[in-house]
């Protein structure tokens, strides 16, 4: 009998992903703010040497209005090699799962035959997944040994929670089951990674839907009442194991990036915002013995600023929080980059001491009192800031897109984000510069909001590796 074929973008190892021929697109999702307009899956031509460089070259809208498509991901991944020879049979990083955050649907993409112009393939209503899972308002998928793991912020019927992960097929895109067999104390509900070697999933809070869907909430806020503490589970039952707190200043630890060597057991995490002083931080989290332990690693301060220049949220404080809301981490586990969407930059560390990180590189972009320019457009005034981060399997290339979510956004950027794409060039030895070429924006995605960024054969938050 013939072994099955497998798919050429599975890498066994982090080095392999690395040295794969380089993304020729990038994925973006779309979404407009007022549910006007269908949201779409846009596709953006990266390969320096076309014609058709930095613009959008596909795209395929959804039929309804008003998802907010937000978070995705591939049905499968480097991960399936966990069960190499096992339900391998066809399975192929082909399919893009896109949830709409506000409508609780999910809409499957096919890239193939042509990854220019992906088409709809089949959608996921949101009773399907409140009926087999027990939940709404998906927001986070990763391709794992099992399915696809998609957590979500809220309960079924639109309860504000407790939210959890949802289990999809890989194949099907059915939706199997709520994940979690024993969930102890968690309730809130963002992000989930893990370690597969380890048998250890990991998993982040923000808020229930009626905390975040509206904006920020001011009187939430300075409670302490989002997410501070991030969970450690049984990957292969479901159990929770471990809460550990960040102490309640530390408020929505989201984005958890953990080290792409399938026999480490560090990883990190970035928390938006501590009331204590409007920083932002990111932490490191760590094998201590039987346990696991979390430490503060980064922490990056607010800025001054002149009142009449904030938006009403933040007139009082005479600041800008950072707003650390994304982090992304390179596929040799050698640079963190890190979204401060607040003050409108990008900071690039060396990480090759996960416990010392060191500042090596910056970029501004936007920002609520900056709005500093793109080369591209150098008179033209910059709203948002680097929020969605993504990079190249081969760390040369890093990815960032302008709106956090909607609300937020309006919140923030009351006179509008508009919507922005840039790209980086990121330096081996350290450092990165803006690529003045690429600067899709505003009218290349028709009026609509950018998000996150996937990328042709994966990137450094798509897979986890199974071998050295």
């Amino acid at each position: 009998m013939s072994q099955p074929t497998m798919d050429p973008t599975f890498y066994r190892s982090a080095a392999e992903a690395a040295a794969a021929a380089p993304e020729q697109l990038a994925y973006v999702v779309a979404f407009d703010r007022a549910a006007e307009k269908p949201d779409a899956l846009s596709v953006i031509d990266v390969d320096p040497g076309s014609g058709t460089y930095g613009r959008v070259v596909g795209w395929t809208e959804v039929p309804h209005r008003g998802n907010e498509l937000h978070h995705f991901g591939w049905n499968a991944c480097s991960s399936a090699l966990k069960h190499e020879g096992h339900h391998m049979e066809g399975l192929a990083r082909r399919y893009l799962i896109v949830p709409g955050l506000r409508s609780s649907n999910l809409y499957v993409f096919d890239t193939q035959p042509d990854p220019r112009q992906p088409t709809l393939a089949k959608i996921v209503d949101s009773a399907e997944l409140a009926a087999k899972a027990g939940y709404s308002r998906p927001h986070t998928l990763h391709c794992g040994p099992d399915g696809v793991f998609m957590t979500c912020l809220g309960g079924a019927d639109e309860s504000d929670g407790p939210g959890g992960i949802a289990l999809l097929d890989h194949s099907t895109f059915v939706v199997l089951r709520q994940w979690e067999s024993d969930r102890g104390p968690q309730y809130l509900a963002y992000d989930a990674w893990w370690h597969l070697n380890q048998n250890t999933l990991i998993s982040s809070e923000w808020g229930t839907p009626s905390m975040i869907e509206d904006g920020l909430v001011p009187e939430l806020l300075l409670e302490n009442k989002y997410g501070h503490a991030i969970h450690f589970w049984d990957l292969g039952t479901g159990k929770h194991q471990q809460r550990v707190d960040l102490g309640a200043q530390h408020q929505m630890p989201l984005e958890l990036r953990p080290s792409h060597d399938p026999e480490a057991t560090w990883g990190f995490l970035g928390v938006v915002i501590s009331t204590e002083d409007l920083s932002a931080s990111v932490w490191r989290w760590h094998r201590d013995r039987d346990s696991w332990a979390v430490d503060k690693v980064i922490t990056i301060p607010a800025e001054p600023a002149d009142p009449d220049l904030l938006p009403p949220a933040l007139k009082p404080f005479g600041a800008v929080p950072p707003l650390v809301t994304d982090i992304d981490l390179s596929v040799d586990d050698k640079f963190l980059y890190v979204s401060c969407w607040g003050i409108g930059e990008l900071k690039q560390f060396d990480v090759h001491d996960p416990a010392s990180p060191i500042e090596t590189g910056s970029v501004r972009l936007g920002g609520i009192v900056g709005h500093s320019a793109h080369p591209a457009a150098p008179n033209r005034s910059l709203s948002g800031g680097p929020q969605m981060v993504e990079i190249s399997r081969d760390g040369r290339r890093v990815y960032v897109t302008n709106s956090l979510y909607g609300a937020w956004d309006d919140q923030f950027y009351p006179d509008g984000v508009g919507a922005w794409m840039a790209e980086m060039h990121a330096d081996p030895r350290g450092g990165m510069t803006i690529d003045e070429a690429f600067f899709p924006h505003d009218e290349d995605f028709r009026g609509l909001r950018v998000h996150q960024v996937r990328l042709q054969g994966g990137d450094a938050s798509s897979d986890s590796y199974c071998y050295r």
